[in-house]
């Protein structure tokens, strides 16, 4: 008897999860039995680094309009949190915590009979190819599959304390604030200083200064810029004149500044209109081009697209005001162990100066180092996939199918959200990964329902059965 073919999801977070969710409701509405495997290493499925948080004044970075789970019904999330007795309106912003309920909610409805998701908990390391796709977990385990989708989301800045290997497993120092438990207590040991001024930053700031009134939080980075406030009502997007073909940076720049001066100095219309074009645009700037807007324009860019609702806004503003946030411009240079705390010494170029805190939190957010990712080295190393030309991410066409070491694309094994971060640049917010996932959803399904290849059909050879943990393939 024929056994359901299966996709092996890797990464239980928000890409990885709205790829199960458009899988199984394309496979629902064609009447074809299909088994999602979704793999996370925490066990926070449909969760993540973002959602996982359990802090209620973390709010989406975006309103409630723009955050449903499904690209066919813009309106799903509203519906589903009034429903749930949430009273909030379509310009909201959202607790974190509540829309990683709703991704599970949207997970769960997606199955039933003949369409099931199967949730593991583990960490892949490996995949290699024995007919079918096998998934190698750390712990020994495996899973069968008849497809992969890589859905590692944004790597984190400094897993391994590489950036002050001396402090590396010292609990004063702490590598990955979105790690179970990372800033639990974090602010009772004295002042916080945090590597980075964005939006990890401000999240940190946030949960520190609430939970410990007396806690001074720093914030240092080579800029000293923070992201910018959301406005409401938002206002309309602008269109923005750009020359046809390659482009180079200089004239993007003249453009989007042009824009902005003709729009009476509002740039926040200008910016919204670009960023559904930018991964159009990105494309049409050579590599090297490329490269010179990471040196010298990305930072700007980051600030004014992702942006802080008003409430967390008027927080920071608050604790700035009253020096409980203080920014600096610079670097961080060194970080030593004393009296129970740490001498940080930081450098804006001019001067250095030294600051005793209790704990240094890395917030520098996605980190650019995709390829320290385990799985991404061992992938790397069997030639199933080749990093992009910026070393981002991973290589992939225009849909979704990563590019082995000799740039042919796969059928079998795909991608999507953060990991397209050097082929797409704008890959990173739900409205961008949603889209994605929907386009993915029909070539994954033809793929596993077509053709006949060794070891999908016919008993299956593993203890769990085919999507299911069982020892090696």
């Amino acid at each position: 008897m024929a056994s359901s073919p299966v996709v092996a999801v890797v990464g239980g977070g928000a890409s990885g999860t709205l790829a199960a969710i458009h899988l199984l409701h394309l496979a629902r509405a064609r009447g074809t039995p299909l088994r999602v495997t979704l793999i996370d290493r925490y066990g926070r499925h449909a969760l993540g680094q973002a959602y996982s948080t359990t802090d209620p004044h973390h709010l989406l970075n975006a309103c409630v309009d723009k955050m449903s789970a499904l690209e066919d019904d813009r309106g799903h999330l509203l519906t589903w949190a009034r429903e749930s007795g949430l009273d909030v309106a379509a310009s909201d912003f959202f607790p974190r915590e509540a829309y990683g309920r709703y991704l599970r909610h949207v997970l769960d409805a997606a199955t039933g009979p003949g369409h099931r998701v199967t949730r593991v908990t583990g960490t892949a390391r490996a995949i290699t190819r024995q007919g079918s796709l096998c998934v190698h977990l750390s712990d020994g385990r495996s899973v069968e599959a008849d497809a992969a989708v890589l859905a590692t989301g944004n790597p984190t800045g400094d897993p391994a304390g590489t950036a002050w290997p001396h402090l590396a497993g010292d609990d004063r120092y702490v590598p990955d604030p979105w790690a179970p438990a990372a800033l639990a207590g974090i602010g009772e040991h004295g002042d916080v200083l945090v590597v980075g001024t964005g939006l990890t930053m401000v999240d940190i700031a946030v949960t520190v200064t609430r939970a410990s009134p007396e806690a001074v939080v720093y914030a240092v980075s080579r800029h000293g810029l923070l992201p910018r406030p959301h406005r409401r009502p938002s206002p309309p997007c602008v269109e923005t004149p750009i020359p046809d073909g390659p482009l180079r940076l200089a004239a993007l720049l003249r453009a989007v500044r042009a824009a902005v001066r003709d729009n009476d100095g509002d740039w926040y219309g200008v910016v919204d209109g670009l960023r559904p074009r930018v991964p159009e645009l990105w494309s049409r700037l050579p590599t090297g081009e490329q490269r010179r807007f990471l040196s010298l324009a990305a930072r700007y860019w980051e600030v004014h697209r992702h942006r802080v609702p008003p409430a967390t806004a008027d927080r920071v503003a608050e604790l700035r005001a009253t020096g409980r946030l203080r920014v600096l411009r610079g670097r961080v240079t060194g970080a030593a162990p004393e009296h129970g705390g740490l001498a940080v010494q930081v450098d804006d170029g001019v001067t250095a100066r030294e600051l005793r805190v209790g704990r240094l939190v890395n917030g520098t957010g996605p980190a650019f180092g995709i390829a320290r990712d385990p799985l991404v080295a061992r992938l790397l190393g069997d030639g199933l996939v080749r990093l992009d030309p910026l070393g981002l991410g991973m290589d992939a066409d225009a849909g979704g199918r990563v590019l082995n070491a000799a740039g042919r694309p796969d059928d079998r094994i795909v991608t999507l959200g953060p990991t397209l971060r050097g082929t797409r640049y704008e890959t990173t917010a739900i409205p961008e990964i949603r889209a994605q996932a929907a386009a993915l959803a029909p070539h994954l399904l033809k793929t596993v329902t077509s053709g006949d290849p060794p070891a999908r059909w016919g008993p299956a050879p593993l203890r769990g059965g085919r999507g299911e943990v069982s020892g090696p393939c």
